[in-house]
């Protein structure tokens, strides 16, 4: 005979039991927290790429101008290194070599139409070399009018523009620098009219009048260090070196004829006469003993 009473019980009982478990399995199933996989965790630390030996991390504010004179180079070396293809564009954040590859030689390349790139010559080979001075752009091109490479004028800016000679600079004459308009061999280097002189707080120059296109000549024989419009106030400025001693500006221009590392003969037409960075057609000429201006008129001719 079947125990009825017993058996409700235990009916009930393992009821009862069953129930519970139920309970005790949903409670167990909370909801596990969210979390941004793509967000770093609060307090974690926040790496930034290991600086690369010969290599720049462009910051906001940099310009190539900037970041030749921080290393020691020239435009041209940044931008044929990296084959920057506008120098005037750089991105925060990219990579600039700031120096050659290690055992590389830096040779000019001739740049011709059309353009063609040199395959990478085997360790040990070497590029043939030429004692011509090209006369084509090297590199590339560097646009007039940067717009963001432009700096105000300081005695640091311009000894910033005057780039590291590679190659030997010209034998200094056995004579003694010259001291007074006496013993100078100088140039106009416009033939318009005196229109401001030498002041050495406003004018470091001189500024002679003339027509936009009108030549402009070297004063004497040197080397172009400078051929650009980095310097706010001088627009298209040409700077000549002469001797250890001296150096010549020709500012305003409206056309560069001469390239950096050229050299030029006394009298060459180096420009045309111009009124970029002026409020009128204008030569600003400057002469500059050991870099600091003096007065053009103890220098140049009478006439």
């Amino acid at each position: 005979m079947i125990d009825v009473a017993n058996t409700s019980n235990g009916r009930v009982f393992g009821g009862l039991t069953l129930v519970a478990l139920l309970l005790a399995g949903c409670a167990a199933q909370t909801p596990a927290p969210v979390r941004d996989g793509g967000a770093p965790p609060p307090g974690a630390a926040v790496t930034t790429p290991a600086p690369v030996p010969g290599m720049h991390l462009v910051r906001p504010g940099d310009t190539l101008l900037g970041i030749a004179r921080q290393y020691g180079v020239t435009i041209r070396d940044l931008t044929s290194w990296n084959a920057i293809p506008n120098p005037n564009q750089l991105a925060v954040g990219q990579q600039i070599r700031v120096a050659p590859l290690a055992g590389a030689v830096a040779q000019p390349i001739a740049i011709a139409q059309p353009v063609e790139i040199q395959p990478v010559l085997p360790p040990g080979v070497e590029r043939p070399s030429t004692d011509r001075v090209p006369t084509e752009p090297v590199g590339p091109v560097i646009k007039v009018e940067p717009k963001g490479g432009r700096q105000p004028y300081s005695d640091e800016v311009w000894a910033s523009l005057q780039p590291r000679p590679t190659m030997p600079s010209p034998a200094p004459s056995t004579s003694s620098a010259p001291a007074s308009a006496q013993e100078t061999v100088w140039l106009w280097p416009a033939s318009g009219n005196l229109i401001e002189t030498y002041d050495e707080a406003t004018n470091k120059g001189v500024d002679i009048a003339g027509k936009p296109g009108d030549p402009v000549v070297a004063s004497a024989a040197g080397t172009v260090m400078y051929s650009g419009s980095g310097l706010r106030g001088y627009g298209k400025l040409i700077i000549i070196k002469h001797d250890a001693n001296y150096l010549t500006a020709y500012a305003h221009n409206q056309e560069l004829l001469v390239k950096e590392g050229e050299s030029v003969a006394k009298g060459q037409k180096i420009a045309e006469l111009g009124s970029t960075d002026a409020d009128r057609p204008k030569l600003h000429f400057e002469i500059r003993k050991q870099g600091r201006p003096v007065d053009p008129m103890k220098y140049l001719p009478a006439r």
